[in-house]
């Protein structure tokens, strides 16, 4: 391969890579307000508290960098959510995020809102807390 072919090979597969990252606020809220919305349906069905479902919970995501000046891209997130507990009381928390390159996340509860990592369901069972720590993915 002639020197200038293989030179032009190395940039056209660099720039590849530095376009603008699919990895934005919006997308990790979009993901976060969905799982967990679905983790609290399960949770309250799980302490058998009465069935409600995701979209009763209305949560809203609001993400950021925690890196300054940074608006996109894998690495250290926080959300905070709003939503409606089973009470339809206003309920706030907020989570620190691990993002990866492929679209996929840890959240971790920030403070002890949410509990341990086990809840007591009104008849004594022992629950894992399913919104203490979590994991999804979104569409990159």
């Amino acid at each position: 391969m002639r020197p200038h072919l293989a030179l032009g090979l190395v940039v056209a597969v660099a720039a590849s890579g530095c376009g603008p990252s699919a990895i934005t606020a919006e997308r990790i809220e979009h993901a976060m307000e969905s799982t967990f919305a679905n983790l609290v349906a399960v949770q309250v069905s799980s302490l058998r508290m009465p069935v409600m479902t995701p979209s009763e919970f209305d949560v809203t995501a609001s993400c950021r960098r925690r890196v300054a000046g940074s608006a996109a891209g894998s690495g250290e997130w926080m959300c905070r959510l709003r939503w409606l507990g089973p009470d339809r009381q206003t309920l706030r928390d907020t989570y620190d995020l691990v993002v990866t390159t492929d679209g996929c996340y840890t959240a971790t509860a920030e403070g002890e809102q949410l509990g341990g990592p086990t809840l007591m369901a009104g008849d004594g069972r022992a629950v894992r807390n399913l919104l203490r720590v979590f994991e999804g993915c979104f569409e990159i």
